[in-house]
């Protein structure tokens, strides 16, 4: 009789997980209440997010947006990157990370990431640094803190600026500090899959005064503070966020503080229980990191450790077993059809390429589940460890 769920044996689970988005009548009531005023346009609620987010990350100042796309791009665009500068990206995250550098007529330079982080490798952007770059976009992947020590070294030897892509890391802390509040300035999205999310939303966080109200003039049609109605300074774009949209920010910023705990915790512990599983490798932790946000719990399928099974039959023996899991991203960013066309069909970056064929993605809502919940991830990959025969 076959023991997987997958070839016909009793799941670890049946039940679910924690669904996405969380809501409560907190938002029910923030909604109605701008509702209600009329005043539903650009206005004290997103002046009070914006504080708000700004000082949960440890920053000065906050400038939200339409989200965090066109807040990277609104970022670079403050800092004076334009056309021609090169600014080093990693391969391993969403387009936006790439887009918004061509959207300012930038250069996307690739640096490989470390495959026990997913995070750009520091050794790897000193290497791609040429005359014309400008800077770095490092990106925090699932809510794990780059070495922004390193960074920082790096941009200061070489006057570079940093644009933190923390649209991960809501939460996420490298030695006390506040991811997104660390380089020049740092960008977070609230679109739907989001752990802090209105459905669609961004910010830009910075400790540089100037930045921020250089941002703001971009954000918001060019307008300059005290500055009469029509009158624009840049070529900014509508690129505001709502008082809808910051409302529910609100709400969902009371409870982020226990989520991110919760998630954390789990996570360690996940860490702890999958270690020494034959074939499972987890994400390495930098000692520095005082504080992790995940938006997915990520680790690495050794499939040579499995006899040979194929990474795709392994996620779907999980899913069998109730544990909602994906690959990830299929492919580096440069392998897009898109990069492609641009030119890019000789860069390669193997970690990257190795992180795409291996990377096993659990998502955030997840780990808002007990610890009995975790118990049954633990128990369903040492499950299918157990029986793989039943596969090959």
């Amino acid at each position: 009789m076959a023991e997987l769920a997958i070839k016909g044996g009793k799941p670890v689970r049946s039940e679910s997980f924690p669904s996405w988005p969380v809501w409560d009548s907190r938002e029910e009531k923030a909604l109605l209440g701008v509702l209600k005023s009329s005043k539903w346009w650009y206005g004290e609620k997103v002046a009070e997010f914006e504080k708000k987010f700004a000082s949960f990350q440890n920053a000065k100042y906050g400038v939200t947006c339409m989200n965090g796309s066109v807040g990277l791009e609104v970022s670079l665009l403050s800092l004076g990157i334009g056309a021609g500068d090169e600014v080093i990206v990693p391969p391993y995250t969403f387009i936006a990370t790439v887009s918004s550098v061509l959207k300012v007529n930038a250069i996307p330079g690739f640096a490989d990431i470390d495959l026990e982080t997913g995070n750009i490798s520091t050794e790897e952007v000193e290497m791609r640094i040429t005359d014309r770059t400008k800077a770095i976009i490092p990106v925090h992947f699932a809510g794990l803190p780059c070495d922004m020590d390193s960074l920082d070294n790096i941009a200061k030897k070489h006057s570079l600026r940093i644009v933190e892509d923390a649209c991960h890391s809501w939460g996420s802390q490298w030695k006390g500090k506040g991811t997104g509040a660390i380089g020049d300035c740092g960008v977070f999205s609230f679109q739907m899959s989001k752990n802090i999310t209105s459905g669609e939303g961004g910010i830009i966080l910075t400790d540089n005064k100037g930045l921020a109200e250089l941002a703001r003039s971009y954000v918001n049609c060019g307008r300059k503070k005290n500055k009469p109605w029509y009158e624009h300074h840049v070529l900014g774009g509508n690129y505001r966020m709502t008082e809808f949209q910051a409302a529910i920010l609100l709400a969902q910023l009371t409870r982020l503080g226990a989520q991110v705990e919760k998630r954390e915790g789990n996570g360690i512990y996940l860490d702890e229980k999958l270690k020494d599983i034959p074939g499972i490798r987890i994400v390495k932790r930098d000692g520095r990191i005082t504080r992790r946000s995940y938006h997915m719990y990520v680790f690495r399928y050794i499939k040579e450790e499995f006899g040979n099974l194929p990474r795709g039959k392994f996620i779907e023996a999980l899913n069998a077993e109730g544990i909602p899991s994906t690959i990830g991203y299929p492919y580096p960013l440069y392998k897009n059809p898109l990069m492609l066309d641009m030119g890019y069909s000789k860069v390669s970056c193997p970690n990257a390429e190795k992180m795409c064929q291996k990377a096993v993605w659990l998502s955030h809502a997840m780990l808002l589940a007990e610890r009995k919940d975790m118990d049954n991830i633990v128990e369903a990959i040492k499950k299918v460890s157990e029986n793989v025969r039943e596969l090959l």
